[in-house]
């Protein structure tokens, strides 16, 4: 009887919704049940019950935190670990942990340098094809996901999710040592590393170490001297997209950045932080 149980524990859990359906689709792995939708198929009703969800719209899983919703359950468990700091996934080179396998994955290219992907403009290269296909944007200047709030447009959907908590407010990810609070998970994970000291990401030619992967592939640019990203105006060439969208404003005369004490604009929010910073401080400046 104990033999018995232990083969039954073993079994797989079946989503299907008879024995018939189980017999003809799960045991012979056959998709079968079709969506009248698109047209894909797939293997039981569950499994396309979820999939309807992307043409209904309908994310019936909220996360009680930050008001996200998500079309499956799953989904909504591996986004709780954002909030709960929970980091399953470790990577065997470096030690540092993530919240997502796929993340995970992505942060292995940059021990093996693995970048099958390459953009034919600038020659950076991806672990993925997704990620390539966003960066293209960057050269089209494509800009599919605008704010309903201000206009201002982005090339990516999770941007603008981020960008609207500029209007909102939120701040859903707050640092259990500090209790600083963050529109979005990668730039607390990032600011943790403020407390613990980590720099997992060092340079090979001269051994400097980074907290972030970006900064880690714009410095070995000093190295290489490569810039790909170039002005289309003036021709000016720069190291990455950050330096040259902040030089196009040269150009348009755009001064995104509103001082709520003056109302005088900048170019640059690094040029209002120090202004604001000395206000504070009681140093003198254009406020006196």
């Amino acid at each position: 009887r104990g033999e018995k149980l232990k083969q039954n524990n073993k079994r797989k859990i079946c989503y299907c919704y008879g024995a018939a359906e189980h017999k003809g689709q799960c045991n012979t792995g056959k998709k079968s049940v079709t969506c009248n939708v698109c047209g894909k198929l797939f293997k039981n009703k569950y499994k396309i019950h979820e999939h309807h969800r992307i043409h209904t719209g309908e994310k019936p899983y909220l996360c009680e935190t930050c008001g996200k919703s998500f079309t499956q359950g799953g989904s909504l468990l591996v986004h709780m670990r954002t909030h709960s700091g929970e980091k399953p996934y470790t990577c065997n080179t470096c030690g540092e942990r993530f919240c997502y396998l796929l993340a995970l994955k992505k942060h292995k290219a940059v021990h093996t340098g693995e970048n099958p992907f390459f953009c034919t403009t600038c020659g950076k290269t991806f672990t993925q094809r997704g990620s390539l296909l966003v960066h293209m944007r960057i050269h089209s200047g494509e800009k599919p996901y605008s704010c309903k709030t201000c206009g201002k447009s982005f090339t990516k959907k999770c941007t603008l999710l981020v960008h609207v908590r500029i209007h909102t407010g939120e701040k859903p990810y707050p640092c259990q040592t500090c209790g600083k609070k963050f529109t979005c998970s990668s730039h607390l994970s990032v600011h943790l590393r403020t407390h613990t000291g980590e720099k997992p990401f060092h340079c090979k030619s001269c051994g400097k170490m980074f907290t972030r992967s970006s900064n880690l592939l714009e410095h070995m640019r000093t190295h290489t001297g490569e810039k790909p990203y170039p002005c289309n105006t003036c021709g000016k060439k720069f190291t990455c997209s950050s330096h040259l969208l902040v030089h196009i404003r040269t150009h348009t005369g755009e001064k995104p950045y509103i001082c709520k004490i003056c109302e005088k604009m900048f170019t640059r929010k690094s040029v209002l932080e120090d202004i604001q910073s000395d206000s504070k401080l009681g140093k003198k400046g254009i406020h006196g």
